[in-house]
């Protein structure tokens, strides 16, 4: 089924969820039908090995047969993860308005009637959800992913207190011109941020407990964000000019380096010159610190030069998102 003017597109990312996706259904069927919302649900399959994917064909076929809004499937040959998953509903996506959710019915479908209101009447490019009251272990998840977001928090600018909410809603046009890629998914209003989408808002949206199934996550995910926030504002800092963070570093480090070769081979000379016994530059610690930095100097400039080298001859090198256009 599909419409031409549709209002609202759900993303909902899947991994071995096969008995939770009838109930997500009937709520979200229910929902639209009571706000008399033309839709679409795009599951995204991301390689699971229970009968996942033969529940959401049986849901589309049952929404064709319903008159429902669409339900659309994409599924993955192996597990990728959830960038992934929605990097592929996101290009798929057709609504005016985009929601993500999680399948494993923790995120209300009943929330998404105010987010769409969000993103349409008070304008809104992306609007993510804040569980406030969580259901989550205190001190395996709790703690840890307060610790995580206050560090989003600081490095993004973007003040949100669950950046890695799954429920979350966009502008359609905000997820066409984004990227989401390896596990990049927990920082989606940075990325939004970075490419102009500047009207980032936060709705409280309720935290149910787990019905079905068990958590995908482990504890390295919080170790694996940290790193990748840190590739994204490097990224976002230098990815088109990287020659000014390596070339600055290098040429800091060269300079450091050379003028403390010629301190100590002068403090050498001022001592043959004076009849001073003096320790052999050759043996002198400083000297091989100062001819190491140096070294490291070089190497940063010419990482700093390549990479100039590869981004201009990057087909990407003049994408520059434009908002409009006069003619």
């Amino acid at each position: 089924m599909q419409f031409k003017n549709m209002d609202i597109s759900i993303i909902v990312p899947l991994y071995n969820e096969a008995e939770s996706l009838p109930h997500l259904y009937e709520w979200i069927a229910r929902v639209m039908k009571e706000n008399k919302f033309s839709y679409e649900i795009i599951f995204v399959n991301d390689g699971s090995i229970d009968n996942s994917w033969e529940v959401i064909s049986e849901l589309s076929e049952l929404s064709r047969q319903h008159s429902d809004g669409a339900v659309r499937g994409i599924c993955f040959r192996r597990n990728y993860g959830k960038s992934a998953a929605l990097y592929h509903g996101f290009k798929a996506a057709q609504g005016d308005v985009v929601i993500t959710m999680d399948a494993d019915l923790q995120d209300s479908p009943d929330e998404i009637p105010e987010l769409y209101r969000m993103i349409q009447e008070e304008g809104y490019d992306l609007v993510s959800g804040w569980k406030q009251k969580r259901y989550d272990n205190a001190l395996t998840k709790n703690l840890p992913s307060k610790l995580f977001n206050a560090t989003a928090r600081y490095v993004t600018g973007i003040q949100l207190h669950d950046m890695n909410c799954g429920l979350k809603a966009y502008r359609n046009e905000v997820v066409k011109n984004i990227e989401v890629f390896s596990e990049m998914h927990r920082y989606i209003p940075y990325l939004a941020k970075n490419a102009g989408f500047t009207k980032i808002g936060e709705k409280v949206v309720q935290h149910r407990k787990r019905e079905f199934g068990s958590s995908k996550f482990g504890i390295n995910r919080f170790v694996n964000g940290y790193l990748d926030l840190m590739t994204l504002w490097f990224l976002n800092k230098f990815g088109k000019q990287p020659m000014h963070f390596f070339g600055l570093v290098g040429s800091l480090m060269f300079a450091i380096g050379f003028i403390a070769v010629v301190v100590v081979g002068g403090m050498k000379l001022y001592a043959l010159s004076n009849h001073v016994s003096a320790m052999l530059v050759g043996v002198n610690p400083y000297f091989h610190i100062a001819i190491l930095m140096m070294i490291l100097g070089c190497m940063l400039f010419l990482a700093g030069f390549l990479a100039e080298l590869v981004i201009r001859n990057s087909p990407s090198r003049n994408d520059y998102l434009v908002r409009e256009e006069i003619k």
